[in-house]
């Protein structure tokens, strides 16, 4: 019984490290690695001000310096609310709406394109200017995304990009 009580006793202190290590990149704060969010972000109840520059996005080290959605689905860098002026469109929805799904149940592969206009499926998109930045190792011709609805920012969707865990305005262009 001794022997077994000191084994167990093993075994958990040497489990401790990578107990840790889970929680930095495999747990709730983690980023990216194929996990899909089960919804889109709330709407903002209390807008703060946009970073000056695309940048101002990495809450942890090792998380990206664009908008992201932890494991436990909360988006970072959708805090700016309805009136910020990087995503204020004068014509809403001038070419039409997406109708493909939204959420987790829709996962698309991009098939080509760049941040200017991408698509899949028949469907072709634009991110904001603002969002360029934010989407520079991209893959244009491969990459799986999710569009979720923007609660805040008439004219715009989110697209998330499952590979990375980043997420940037869009808008439908087709």
């Amino acid at each position: 019984m001794k022997k077994l009580f000191w084994f167990v006793a093993a075994v958990v202190i040497f489990s401790l490290p990578a107990l840790a290590e889970r929680g930095e990149h495999g747990g709730r704060n983690a980023v990216g690695g194929g996990h899909i969010p089960s919804h889109g972000p709330a709407p903002v109840r209390h807008p703060q001000p946009a970073p000056r520059e695309a940048h101002g996005y990495q809450d942890r080290g090792g998380h990206p310096e664009a908008p992201h959605v932890h494991g436990n689905d909360k988006w970072i860098g959708h805090n700016t609310g309805r009136d910020d002026d990087h995503y204020r469109v004068e014509h809403p929805w001038e070419h039409g709406r997406f109708t493909g799904g939204f959420g987790r149940e829709h996962v698309w592969r991009i098939e080509g394109g760049n941040r200017e206009r991408f698509w899949f499926s028949g469907f072709y998109f634009t991110v904001a200017p603002y969002d360029f930045g934010c989407c520079n190792d991209w893959r244009w011709d491969a990459d799986q995304v999710v569009i979720y609805e923007d609660p805040d920012h008439v004219g715009w969707y989110l697209a998330y990009n499952v590979r990375l865990g980043t997420y940037v305005h869009v808008m439908y262009t087709q």
